[in-house]
């Protein structure tokens, strides 16, 4: 079979690594890719981004399946236009698609459908907002509406640092289209933690728990970022809150997306807050797997995930189990100087030979030039691996992540601590 994966980072690296394996897939291409996906058996990059070129090419490659990584062409309607040409595709439709790709949507849905999560406002009007936030004090949070490639939410510790956020996004327009329309939310507290599943329309498969380190910096200081490191299991998720997440979380986005006539097929992500009486808000959905947690999720699964993607295409998901090495797996991203607010390119990236079977070094934002490995983004690469316990997939990913250069190289030592302490 060959199968077409849509996007260029760290997760379609995952993605596409992980489908190779599958003992049914001849090839796997990955648009755009990147040089990591470039340099992967098995995988060949193809240089398509837009809607139509990618239905062409599915078309004339007789692709058999299409995974969708990225959040935005979902929201463009990929999956509708896919379909609607009679091929197959797995993720959701454009309107299922805005739990991710509208904030308002999903606490509207979330309302609707009895989901617990932070009371919020939602404002266009600048004045209103400042109102909103003068009454509800500090800690807040402002969030985008709409997609802001995970720069969209800020949590300000202070009410001035709420008011500059909605004038910054509602004023002077800092955020584009996406941040015409802004979320207010209450700030919670507790442990976050990601947990995402496979939805067919109907049943669900959750995949193995992870949680990832948003902050740049040690001990979860600095700005946010997309993310600097993840692992997986997530300990802070017990069998009884993983039971309690699918009664109060999932199950209510399955029940509610059928009857609003969108039935849900993809991953879905539900970014949780654990409060410290173990009750659980819902931060954000997404509807895709998470990066960097897909790194170490992909490490861990032991099961073919064409066989998996098969069944949700089928709406079979019930008939299928998925199976999880028992080992820890733990991601360190390498970012780029001066990310996140303005990452450097083009410098040379020099990697470690020294790979061995219990580690992957994913690539997300790398490229070739001139035959040399450069840097073409915020988050370079993942340094992935696997190990007994926490601290010993972090003692090897941290071993490999140091022998790899480039300048201004910037990484967490402290990945996992969490998990440590629990």
């Amino acid at each position: 079979m060959k199968i077409l994966v849509v996007g260029g980072g760290g997760r379609e690296h995952a993605i596409a690594w992980r489908l190779a394996q599958s003992p049914r897939v001849s090839k796997v291409f990955v648009a755009p890719g990147n040089a990591g996906t470039q340099l992967e058996d098995g995988v060949q990059n193809v240089p398509l981004n837009n809607i139509d070129e990618l239905i062409n090419f599915a078309t004339t490659e007789n692709i058999d399946i299409t995974v969708v990584g990225p959040e935005a062409p979902l929201s463009e309607g990929i999956v509708d236009a896919f379909e609607k040409k009679g091929l197959r595709i797995f993720g959701p439709v454009a309107l299922a698609a805005q739990l991710e790709s509208s904030k308002d949507f999903a606490k509207r849905f979330m309302a609707e459908n009895n989901i617990p999560t932070a009371e919020y406002g939602t404002f266009i009007d600048a004045n209103e907002a400042h109102a909103y936030v003068s009454r509800k004090g500090a800690p807040i949070v402002v969030k985008a509406d709409g997609l802001a490639a995970g720069k969209g939410v800020i949590v300000a510790m202070t009410e001035q640092e709420a008011h500059d956020a909605v004038d910054m996004m509602l004023v002077e327009n800092g955020m584009g289209v996406a941040g015409a329309k802004v979320v207010i939310e209450d700030f919670l507290t507790g442990e976050e933690a990601s947990f995402i599943v496979m939805i067919d329309g109907e049943h669900i498969l959750p995949l193995a728990t992870s949680q990832d380190h948003k902050r740049l910096l040690n001990d979860d200081q600095g700005p946010n970022t997309g993310g600097m490191g993840a692992y997986s299991p997530a300990p802070v998720v017990t069998p009884e809150i993983h039971a309690k997440t699918i009664k109060e979380v999932i199950s209510p986005v399955v029940t509610g997306m059928k009857h609003a006539g969108t039935p849900f097929v993809g991953f879905l992500y539900a970014g949780l807050m654990i409060a410290p009486d173990q009750s659980i808000k819902v931060l954000e959905f997404n509807c895709r797997l998470g990066d960097p947690e897909t790194q170490p999720i992909m490490m861990r699964l032991k099961s073919d995930l064409l066989v998996l993607i098969e069944h949700a295409l089928n709406r079979t998901l019930n008939q299928v189990e998925s199976e999880w090495d028992n080992r820890t797996a733990l991601g360190v991203v390498l970012a780029a100087k001066d990310y996140p607010e303005s990452p450097r390119k083009g410098d040379v990236i020099r990697l470690s030979a020294a790979e061995n079977k219990n580690v992957h070094v994913f690539h997300a934002g790398t490229s070739f030039v001139d035959e040399k490995i450069v840097t073409n983004g915020g988050r370079v690469l993942c340094v992935t691996a696997l190990g007994e316990n926490v601290n010993q997939a972090r003692e090897l990913a941290l071993s490999v992540s140091e022998k790899i250069s480039f300048h201004g190289k910037q990484y967490r030592t402290d990945i996992g601590n969490r998990a440590i302490k629990n």
